[in-house]
């Protein structure tokens, strides 16, 4: 993670230009932050492709992880295993979990504005829980977060634009602002410094008083810069829809006790196409 100056705070009038003008970049990396300690966010999720980190994800159950839909958008999601238990990706970890996807659930994604950038993937089979995989908690129906609540954000995205990504999970301290956010999302922002999120973190989660209140978006402008806020998707406003999908998919007692395996996958819900790892554009 980097951590520079943050630059002298434009005049409202062009920061508001550039904010029109400037598209949204899909979150990928953490800057500024720190090393978490191993497996302080047990809920916390590798998504990956041919052994290789892609995107983020959160346990929300056993057997189902929530992440931004635009992680899977156009992918095959047979190609995809999510890594439970993970903190040093660098290393064969024998906490670790893995799992294939089974189904794909989304709520309305749009590419192009990055509305309602939420996906819930279920898995294979159920997941062990012990001290380093744990269910995160999650809001209520509409109990979001308000303006100037702080909260922690993490990922294993690159340490800079032009750095590579870590082994190790990274987490950073960020704040809820209102200011340049639309309600579509919930914002956060790191001032006087460079730092947030950026290219690669894509999916993981925002962590507010406990509860997951965001899933990483996008961002506006160029990363950690200090006065654009970082965008996620405000997982309050979907939660009757996420607790109705775990409902329906909760396998019957009792669960499997043996870690998850990379079983043949069942038939793909039904529905459109899976939403691409593409760059994306917001348009007003």
């Amino acid at each position: 993670m980097t951590l520079s100056r943050s630059a002298s705070r434009p005049a409202l009038v062009p920061l508001l230009l550039a904010m029109l003008l400037a598209g949204p970049a899909l979150a990928s990396e953490i800057v500024g932050g720190r090393a978490a300690q191993p497996h302080a966010w047990p809920f916390m999720v590798s998504l990956q492709r041919r052994g290789g980190h892609f995107c983020g994800a959160t346990l929300i159950a056993p057997n189902f992880v929530m992440s931004a839909a635009h992680c899977v958008d156009g992918l095959n999601f047979r190609s995809v295993v999510a890594v439970l238990g993970a903190h040093d990706l660098g290393q064969r970890e024998p906490t670790r979990q893995i799992f294939a996807i089974q189904r794909v659930f989304e709520n309305g994604f749009n590419p192009q504005r990055l509305l309602n950038d939420i996906v819930i993937l279920q898995l294979n089979g159920s997941a062990t829980i012990n001290r380093n995989v744990q269910v995160a908690r999650l809001p209520a129906q509409n109990q979001g977060v308000g303006s100037g609540v702080p909260c922690l954000a993490m990922g294993w995205g690159q340490l800079g634009t032009t750095r590579p990504p870590p082994r190790v999970l990274q987490e950073l301290n960020v704040t809820v602002v209102t200011t340049f956010c639309r309600r579509a999302n919930v914002c956060t922002l790191v001032p006087r410094r460079r730092a947030g999120i950026c290219f690669g973190d894509s999916g993981g989660p925002l962590v507010c008083n406990g509860l997951v209140q965001g899933i990483d978006s996008f961002i506006r402008g160029s990363c950690g810069s200090g006065f654009y806020p970082d965008a996620f998707a405000p997982v309050a406003q979907f939660a009757d829809w996420i607790n109705s999908i775990i409902r329906r998919g909760r396998p019957p007692l009792p669960p499997p006790t043996g870690p998850g395996q990379q079983d043949p996958l069942g038939r793909a819900a039904p529905g459109p196409a899976l939403p691409a790892l593409h760059p994306s554009h917001l348009t007003q």
